[in-house]
């Protein structure tokens, strides 16, 4: 009864005021957010340093700045969901670099393939979130590219909480409907895209069809996106914060239901 009581007096958590400034001056999506918004970023950001562990691995230092940043990052998309998607998990493990994964997938005869992957970042359900460092520092050096890795693992821990792993985080029913409707047209017209993509790609090894583009981009937007819809709604939410222009361009119906479920891009 007492640890109850001493629970509920408690005070607010909060982060230093110079922290904060160095954490969001670090940060190009904090920084263009308005005060109101940048406001909501920094309570979110506390409950997350005093609820979540972050954990560097393989000689990793991190500073408090640097945590700070993660925080903030982690809880962008939550500036209108709120602290309820960070449900579910406690630990952060931040990798140096990309690390080593064992993936495992299934043809269409059912025969099992596994392979080794290099990744930036992975989500587990009811599990650890993990990123790499340096990716992380590279998009705060190039914050307009439509990566984002946090961000997308982040929308993978909110599309867990409603128990399927769809591509359609918790909403209200009708509003499911028409995120179900919407993103899946624009899943599937993404898919067709990339498919003609690479098909002309292999017809002519020795000249990209996607010339104007880094490889592994298609209308600014990660060809990765093709892969799932989980992966659709995950790669979508990095290019709302971090290239808003591209996405409203080619899936404007998708662009509008990301900016209402996370508000609008700062970069918008």
């Amino acid at each position: 009864m007492f640890e109850f009581l001493r629970r509920l007096r408690r005070p607010a958590p909060s982060i230093d005021d110079e922290l904060w400034r160095i954490t969001v001056a670090a940060l190009p999506w904090a920084n263009d957010l308005d005060a109101p918004r940048q406001q909501r970023l920094r309570e979110l950001s506390a409950r997350f340093l005093r609820e979540k562990t972050i954990t560097p691995v393989q000689g990793l230092q991190l500073d408090e700045v640097q945590h700070c940043m993660l925080a903030a990052m982690c809880c962008l998309p939550l500036l209108e969901f709120g602290a309820e998607g960070l449900h579910g998990w406690s630990q952060m493990l931040v990798y140096p670099d990309e690390f080593r994964v064992k993936l495992v997938d299934f043809d269409e005869n059912d025969v099992q393939h596994e392979w080794h992957e290099e990744i930036s970042g992975e989500s587990h359900d009811n599990g650890v979130l993990i990123v790499s460092w340096a990716d992380v520092a590279a998009e705060c050096a190039a914050p307009h590219r439509g990566d984002m890795v946090v961000v997308h693992e982040m929308a993978h821990k909110l599309d867990f909480l409603d128990g399927v792993v769809d591509g359609t985080p918790p909403l209200p029913r009708e509003w499911q409907l028409e995120w179900a409707r919407d993103f899946q047209a624009a899943y599937e017209d993404f898919g067709d895209e990339v498919d003609a993509l690479l098909d002309a790609e292999d017809e002519d090894p020795d000249r990209s069809a996607n010339d104007d583009e880094d490889p592994g981009y298609l209308h600014g937007i990660r060809i990765t996106a093709a892969d799932a819809p989980e992966e659709f709604f995950a790669v979508v939410s990095e290019c709302h914060f971090s290239n808003p222009d591209a996405l409203l361009a080619r899936m404007p119906r998708v662009a509008a239901h990301l900016t209402r479920f996370y508000g609008p891009s700062p970069f918008a």
